[in-house]
């Protein structure tokens, strides 16, 4: 080694070299971008929450169960979704319905989102399409493991999301927060 690589003097240099100029690059992107103009490089920051990352389309959200045109949930309780759940964060109660057509109907449906892991099996297992993660929701918290079970009715009262992608019904206020 030569002396002056004994004292990483050079290579101290030349990296805070590099690291000044990807700083200054951005910078300038950044200011560019600011004034209104496009630029294919530099920083992005984004003000949340007053501006929103555009999400994909195929964003598994929370939960929502759908209802047939009588207003009935379309569930007939068959426990596909809950013996597909690699995580068993949903629980069904099945019940009869009073439509001798259709054979059952979850008398209670329940998604512990504290466990749930968001993988889409239980809306691919589905045989009913009654299922399905399209809310555009992701913002959800309790203070407690309970608040974050929710029922049959909060994942009826859901609506899909949007075409922006952006939620259309308010996110379900959680047992422990309610009122």
């Amino acid at each position: 080694m030569r002396v002056l690589q004994r004292f990483y003097l050079v290579e101290v240099l030349s990296g805070v070299a590099l690291t000044a100029a990807h700083f200054f690059r951005n910078m300038g992107a950044h200011g560019r971008r600011a004034l209104g103009q496009k630029s294919a490089r530099g920083a992005v920051t984004i003000q949340y929450p007053e501006e929103r990352r555009p999400y994909s389309p195929r964003l598994r959200s929370l939960h929502r169960l759908v209802r047939r045109e009588d207003g009935s949930p379309r569930c007939v309780a068959c426990m596909m979704c809950e013996t597909v759940c690699p995580a068993h964060c949903i629980y069904i109660v099945a019940t009869e319905h009073p439509n001798p057509e259709i054979e059952k109907v979850p008398a209670r449906f329940d998604i512990d989102i504290g466990k749930c892991v968001f993988c889409g099996y239980c809306v691919e297992a589905c045989p009913e399409d009654a299922i399905r993660m399209d809310t555009g929701i992701l913002e959800f918290a309790s203070y407690s493991r309970r608040g974050m079970i929710y029922t049959q009715e909060m994942l009826l009262s859901l609506e899909p999301a949007g075409p922006d992608g952006r939620p259309q019904s308010p996110i379900p206020i959680p047992a422990d927060r309610q009122p």
